[in-house]
């Protein structure tokens, strides 16, 4: 009959593919047991979106089935870590992450983007929020076929919910469609926060946040108002978009906000006939930001049809044609986005630590 300490030790050499750490110190074995050679344990993973899940459950039974154990009794959940530093006045306490989508100019599909994204980190079982920051010309309602103003209770606004996404947007509060939005820099800044302290937004894995293009008051706004986990920069191939994008990201890294990385839409089209990829707007923008900048290159999407009508429609291709290809190269990159995401988190605990056992040392007496 095996023993625990045989147990972990198996399960030791079992390693995270992203953390690079093995999931047993990550604290990812929960209520172990054994009883009569029966082995029942709980994996709970880091977050439901990670591209590796079934890869490390794989390596877990493996690692059981080496130690001659026949009776595995394994329960697969997930747990998101929280990738921000949470204070005791912290204005959003229940949200974990919060990942500000921003682009350098508009007309790169950063609005669909956030959009689909938030729809696919929802399908894995986590909680998201979509908030659309673009006070001007704010289109998330319209994509996600949504017309009614939400209700408020008890001072709250209660965001409308789609497929598992809670969702707020000034283009809830105009009158009429064609109503623009007049706004001075003060006035925007105060309705982001706002939508950040004024919506029951309740317990969060993931608020993703819809930035206006460029580098304006809403932007700034959440920087400096909430720790982010961090910003997804949304860029085409073409140089002028690109040239513009590496502005945010200088913005960026002089607010101290980490990169998650680059998401390059529009990349390319994919004939329909022989699944040949033609580069209408050029190639490999995307990755000349990330190995410029050293930031992670997340994934391309492709320029299609049905993400474009699924947008105006208010059927997102993540819901509407969820096994088709467009469709998963959103899966795919939310999954990225959702691995990088836990990087960033397990960073931030290992400097936590790291300081806190500075300060114990410090406050040791000397000899």
């Amino acid at each position: 009959m095996v023993t625990v300490d045989q147990v972990l030790s198996s399960l030791k050499k079992v390693v995270d593919p992203e953390l690079n750490k093995d999931i047993v110190s990550m604290g990812m074995i929960k209520d172990l047991s054994i009883n009569s050679g029966r082995v029942a344990f709980t994996l709970e993973l880091t977050t439901p979106a990670c591209p590796f899940n079934s890869d490390i459950e794989r390596d877990v039974r493996a690692a059981i089935a080496s130690l001659g154990v026949k009776d595995l009794s394994l329960k697969v959940t997930a747990r998101v870590m929280e990738g921000r530093a949470l204070s005791l006045d912290e204005l959003l306490p229940g949200v974990k992450n919060i990942v500000a989508v921003a682009s350098g100019k508009g007309g790169v599909g950063k609005t669909t983007v956030s959009v689909n994204l938030a729809l696919s980190l929802a399908k894995t079982g986590a909680k998201v929020g979509l908030l659309d920051a673009d006070i001007y010309g704010p289109s998330v309602p319209l994509m996600l076929g949504l017309k009614a103003q939400p209700e408020v209770v008890n001072n709250k606004i209660q965001p409308p919910e789609v497929a598992g996404v809670k969702v707020i947007s000034m283009g809830f509060f105009y009158e009429q469609s064609q109503q623009a939005g007049i706004y001075r820099g003060p006035i925007v800044s105060g309705i982001v926060k706002q939508f950040l302290t004024d919506v029951n937004w309740g317990e969060l894995d993931y608020l993703i946040i819809d930035l206006p293009p460029g580098t304006g008051d809403a932007p700034l706004t959440i920087a400096q108002t909430i720790p982010i986990t961090g910003i997804l920069i949304v860029t085409t191939p073409q140089d002028v978009a690109m040239n513009v994008a590496v502005k945010a990201i200088g913005m960026f890294n002089k607010l101290n906000v980490p990169i998650i990385g680059v998401v390059e839409n529009m990349s390319f089209l994919q004939c329909p006939h022989c699944n040949e990829q033609i580069y209408l707007f050029g190639k490999g923008g995307g990755k000349k930001i990330s190995e410029d900048f050293k930031i992670p290159f997340i994934g391309e999407i492709p320029l299609h049809q049905q993400i474009r009508a699924g947008s105006d429609t208010g059927k997102p291709t993540v819901l509407s044609e969820p096994e088709s290809f467009q469709a998963q190269s959103f899966d795919k990159a939310a999954k990225v986005i959702a691995g990088r995401i836990s990087i960033i988190a397990a960073e931030m605990r290992a400097q936590e630590e790291a300081e806190a056992k500075a300060s114990q040392e410090s406050a040791k007496p000397s000899a």
